[in-house]
């Protein structure tokens, strides 16, 4: 694969690559780049995060090595439970993105805490700090830090540290979801004057919850875990939010868009014969457009995904299995 080709890969299925100029020039200098991606580990590992790990998987075969991580301490400031209740939560973490698809001979899981107590991470977190103003800490935090009233200092904490966690990982590229652009953006700003250099930045879309809110989130309970059962994700498509003829923040469709069609290329949707019978669609805009006409019902485009999603997630249940979960 040449350089082109390579960045073609990584370049599918994103909202914004910052620099794509940059990408091309570490690719053609660099044989096997380091890319990260950060999780809290505090719940269950879903569709969202699968976005995620698709892409990180598209990357491996691009070359690159993959950094995992499993942000513990993170997770411990955002009063996601005892350190050692978290560990445990970031091993099941690791095994699901294992059973994703990640090949773990190319894939280092690190936990946060294996590289953010040392003297020289902490005297970089306070250079950081004497760099960034608090008004601009406070804008990076997260959305639920932002609409705290009164939110305690870990929350300003929390980005400065994201930000030094790509020094301490030696990485090139960062990768996310769009909501991490302003964390993204505070590296590429701050990092130059310390020294450092700027990791390229990667930001994917946001699958939205099964709710029709903003992102799919297991603190909210609008989600399809990767461990769900055939049953499980039934019931949770059948009760999702999928408004007649509408297209924009269906979270069903975002789930047709982002995992189903990348994964399998074509679908059929199976009706009966007085209500159409079977259609299958060779592109998700074919299946877009038609749902916009109102062709399609809203159940049925449900009972294909829940069908669908089941078959794509089931590596990972099996591989959970065998580890000795569910």
């Amino acid at each position: 694969m040449d350089v082109e080709e390579k960045v073609a890969l990584v370049q599918s299925n994103t909202e914004e690559i910052i620099t794509k100029a940059e990408l091309e020039e570490l690719l053609s200098k660099k044989k096997k780049p380091r890319a990260y991606v950060g999780y809290e580990p505090s719940g269950k590992i879903h569709l969202g995060h699968m976005l995620t790990a698709n892409k990180l998987i598209e990357m491996q075969k691009a070359d690159f090595e993959i950094v995992v991580l499993l942000a513990d301490l993170h997770a411990y400031l955002n009063k996601k439970g005892s350190l050692e209740e978290i560990r445990d939560t970031a091993e099941f973490n690791k095994e699901c993105f294992i059973g994703m698809g990640l090949r773990p001979e190319n894939t280092k899981f690190i936990l946060g805490s294996d590289i953010q107590l040392t003297k020289e991470y902490f005297l970089n977190v306070q250079k950081l700090a004497l760099e960034t103003t608090l008004l601009r800490a406070k804008r990076s935090m997260d959305l639920i830090g932002r609409e705290e009233e009164d939110p305690r200092v870990a929350r300003v904490m929390y980005p400065l540290m994201q930000v030094m966690d790509m020094v301490a990982l030696g990485v090139d590229v960062a990768v996310g979801g769009i909501d991490q652009r302003k964390i993204h953006m505070l590296a590429r700003d701050n990092l130059p004057k310390l020294g450092f250099p700027v990791p390229v930045c990667i930001h994917l879309p946001i699958v939205r919850g099964l709710d029709g809110g903003e992102k799919m989130s297991s603190s909210k309970g609008n989600f399809v875990s990767v461990d769900d059962s055939e049953e499980e994700i039934k019931k949770k498509l059948t009760k999702a939010y999928c408004p007649t003829g509408e297209v924009e923040g269906n979270p069903i469709l975002e789930i047709y868009e982002h995992h189903i069609f990348k994964k399998l290329g074509e679908v059929k949707v199976e009706r009966l014969e007085k209500f159409g019978g079977d259609i299958i669609f060779r592109s998700y805009k074919e299946m877009e457009d038609a749902y916009r006409k109102k062709l399609l019902h809203p159940q049925d485009l449900k009972s294909a995904a829940s069908k669908y999603a089941a078959e794509i997630l089931a590596p990972a249940r099996e591989h959970l299995k065998k580890k000795g979960y569910g």
